[in-house]
């Protein structure tokens, strides 16, 4: 089974939703030829807070096109690299190696604490 590249994902997703890459550009701030080499893949992937635009656009969850590119939103990273407890616990999670259903049991467990 061949992997999608971000800019087939990209372009898919875009598509099933029924929004023109004009559209998308325009929600996201960005030239709609930049969407077009992005989706046929003549650009790397966006940033990660451009990421988050789209994905906003395109009403879904950022987490699946961030993880494709291995980018992190600036809030997110900011509030990692500045606090030295939060690097603590993702050291720990990592040192783990969690499966994909542990991290979302360590998710919904989180939520709890709120």
């Amino acid at each position: 089974m061949e992997t999608k590249t971000f800019g087939q994902t990209l372009k898919n997703l875009r598509r099933s939703k029924g929004i023109t890459q004009r559209e998308l550009a325009s929600a996201v701030g960005v030239d709609f030829s930049y969407i077009s080499k992005v989706e046929n893949n003549r650009m790397p992937a966006p940033a990660a807070d451009t990421i988050v635009k789209i994905c906003e656009k395109l009403g879904i969850p950022p987490d699946k096109l961030l993880a494709m590119t291995r980018k992190m939103p600036t809030p997110v990273k900011e509030a990692i690299s500045e606090n030295p407890v939060a690097q603590q616990f993702l050291r720990e999670a990592q040192s783990m190696t969690l499966t994909d259903d542990e991290w979302g049991t360590l998710t919904q467990q989180l939520k709890k604490l709120r």
